[in-house]
């Protein structure tokens, strides 16, 4: 689910950075060579696997961070696999070193995301003050 988020977010990004810059951005070719927009589509990648994580731990109620990592994994083994399913300059325009740094950050985003929700979720056992009123 994850990985159909993040090229939702790519399939939405790489046009509206295109139609906005058009002059640095003429075509994907020029966007895949901007190193600026690079880092911006490397930022909303790993805040995409930050928002992944914090999902996983929401969902996995405990070893909320064990769970976060071994989606981080996950993300790592699809990311690899399509970068190595074909030859990596005739389909793939980002360089790459944009893949290898998103592959290196991609586990810790993960459990950074899955460290926020620990910190925001009530101690385990605990009621939360509206569960233990009664009306």
């Amino acid at each position: 689910m994850l990985t159909i988020v993040s090229f939702a977010i790519e399939a939405a990004a790489n046009p509206l950075l295109m139609h906005l810059f058009p002059s640095a951005l003429p075509d994907a070719a020029a966007l895949a060579g901007n190193f600026p927009a690079r880092l911006f589509m490397l930022a909303y990648t790993m805040f995409s696997i930050v928002v992944g994580g914090y999902v996983t731990a929401w969902i996995a109620r405990r070893a909320q961070i064990i769970h976060a990592a071994i989606m981080g994994i996950i993300e790592v083994a699809f990311t690899l696999y399509v970068m190595i399913a074909a030859p990596f300059s005739e389909v793939h325009h980002a360089p790459r070193w944009g893949w290898i740094a998103g592959i290196i950050l991609m586990i810790p985003a993960a459990c950074l995301g899955a460290a926020i929700r620990v910190k925001q979720a009530p101690p385990s056992g605990k009621q939360t003050f509206n569960a233990r009123r009664r009306t």
